[in-house]
């Protein structure tokens, strides 16, 4: 971290990069956790929801980039092996065993939320402190935030759906 850096910063850096790596870690999970949902999905929505599993996988990759230039930026090192990932992620990935696509809907719901934690977390531990943190976890929490949307506007639409199948296509 550059000498200024260290002047205007009031976080603690080893508690700040711990977290971040956690995030870092967590990214990669989800970026995983779209992008194999995204070959393996099944059911009436599938094709939708496949382009939009595509588009959050690259969302979460460059995520996981800007963390990675953060904590560089702040002296530290992102986890360097794949196999610490789920060991220091909170948010965890969840195997498309069920690929229908209800079901990963509501396994990439319950992700998104848990981001939203996260970064909702960093935003706490560094507003007013570390502006730049602040800065890059408040714009991936819009996007956390823009994602729970999206799922549940699908599942929504899929309920809606199921329930005029029902009621017009009964015979």
């Amino acid at each position: 971290m550059g000498e200024m850096a260290k002047k205007i910063s009031n976080v603690d850096n080893q508690e700040l990069l711990q977290v971040l790596n956690a995030a870092f870690a967590e990214e990669w999970l989800a970026y995983y956790q779209y992008w194999i949902g995204a070959q393996v999905i099944e059911g009436p929505m599938s094709t939708a929801v496949q382009e939009e599993f595509r588009k959050h996988s690259e969302e979460e990759l460059k995520h996981a980039q800007w963390l990675a230039d953060r904590i560089m930026q702040l002296g530290g090192t992102p986890i360097l092996s794949p196999d610490a990932w789920e060991k220091t992620a909170t948010c965890k990935y969840l195997a498309p065993n069920d690929p229908f696509d209800v079901t990963l809907l509501q396994q990439n719901l319950a992700s998104e939320r848990c981001a939203i934690k996260r970064y909702q977390q960093i935003c706490d531990m560094c507003w007013g402190k570390d502006f730049e943190t602040f800065n890059i976890s408040r714009k991936i929490l819009h996007e956390e935030l823009d994602h729970e949307q999206d799922w549940e506007t699908f599942l929504q639409n899929i309920k809606q759906g199921m329930a005029y199948a029902k009621k017009y296509i009964s015979d």
